[in-house]
């Protein structure tokens, strides 16, 4: 007799079906398909992320052993890896990544009151790359090195919510600056970057885009000072400058003023130099919005470290790339969870939590309610004491 709801099946309440099935007609996903629908393969891939399954094998025993309670969570039959596999192999990823950006979507709004403590009005963004190092010989289409391959992350993230808008998947040997054409720009809007996405010419299309950046500026810059604007030296602000480049190549890629910003960590003990085509800000507001885009940094270590990015199930290009958006899809799905049930854990302190009851029939909040201490408010029994002082 079912008595209540699993913690999975509730956590995949919080997902449209009407959506994912738009996603799936849009790239014909269930054509020829007689059992295991698109729908089974996100539910066992999201189980395998939550649990962080070891392989197919470890995924099809583990659903197994709940083979009762799969109806009652969604999958419409019992799991076998081979279909999984085939499914992984086969199926188009763009379902999944398609599915990702809706969820993503409905993240955003909920995470619009955070609170950076800048100065800011506009949204801000962090864009940065990972490497996910492959086999060669199980990947031979990851060329990265002679004897080694790989895969890059090229991300987006919007900094006060954390919440990826632009992943893109690519081979390792790519440059990350060559993602810049094929970000979308958004006007007012500001990009965080880090100095290996220099290109000057990149740059000024951004700028003809009206969307502002922040990076840092290589050693090697050669620029003209056109006016120092006065700086408080206390706040870790050397300069404040407006500058034009002077290089033969780079005056004509950029041929508008630049910002140039001076800064000295204190803590660091360490001096930061910022290029940026906004001149309204404070200097400090600049430096303290570069300081934003290490949010990229934890967002890289975190699905790493609590979702299954770094082994794959399969070893094609599509079934990486299915692995990938299915696990970012977990990550913005555990994120709208804790938002939207007002959850005071951290995004690792839910994850784990859930992995290890998905198959119970309790209420989520009930889940992370405060546990009671059932020893602390026994009464204390009459018992005699061993020594009187």
């Amino acid at each position: 007799m079912n008595q209540g709801r699993t913690i999975f099946a509730q956590l995949i309440s919080f997902l449209s079906p009407n959506e994912f099935n738009r996603c799936v007609a849009r790239y014909d996903g269930n054509k020829r398909v007689r059992q295991f629908s698109c729908w089974d393969q996100f539910l066992t891939m999201a189980f395998a992320q939550l649990t962080c399954r070891e392989s197919l094998r470890d995924i099809e025993v583990c659903l197994q052993a709940q083979g009762r309670k799969l109806y009652h969570c969604g999958f419409s039959g019992p799991i076998r890896r081979s279909t999984l596999a085939d499914a992984n192999e086969t199926r188009d990823w763009r379902i999944y990544a398609d599915f990702a950006q809706s969820l993503i979507q409905i993240a955003r709004p909920l995470y619009v009151g955070t609170d950076l403590g800048l100065e800011l009005e506009s949204t801000a963004y962090a864009l940065d790359a990972t490497t996910i190092d492959l086999c060669l010989s199980l990947f031979p289409w990851a060329k990265f090195r002679r004897r080694k391959g790989g895969i890059k992350l090229h991300t987006l993230l919007e900094i006060h919510s954390t919440i990826p808008v632009f992943i893109a998947i690519t081979e390792a040997l790519l440059h990350d600056v060559n993602v810049l054409d094929l970000l979308p720009p958004q006007p007012g809007s500001f990009i965080v970057m880090d100095r290996g996405y220099i290109d000057f010419a990149r740059l000024h299309q951004l700028h003809l885009a009206l969307t502002f950046f922040v990076i840092r500026a290589k050693g090697n810059l050669s620029f003209c000072r056109r006016y120092s604007h006065s700086a408080d030296r206390r706040t870790g602000i050397r300069s404040d400058q407006t500058i034009v480049l002077r290089g033969p190549k780079s005056s004509k890629r950029y041929p508008a003023s630049l910002r140039r910003i001076v800064y000295f960590d204190v803590d660091l003990q360490k001096r930061f130099v910022f290029l940026t085509n906004n001149f309204a800000l404070p200097a400090l507001t600049i430096a303290r919005l570069y300081k934003c885009r290490w949010q990229v940094e934890l967002f890289f270590r975190w699905i790493k470290q609590h979702l299954r990015i770094k082994a794959f199930y399969g070893n094609s290009a599509n079934a990486v790339k299915t692995q990938v958006w299915i696990a970012v899809s977990v990550f913005v799905l555990v994120a709208i969870v804790r938002k939207e049930l007002g959850l005071s854990p951290s995004l690792a302190d839910v994850l784990q939590i859930l992995s290890v009851n998905l198959f119970e029939k309790t209420p989520l909040l009930q889940l992370f309610a405060t546990p009671v201490d059932p020893i602390a408010n026994y009464p204390h029994p009459n018992q005699l004491r061993l020594f009187d002082f």
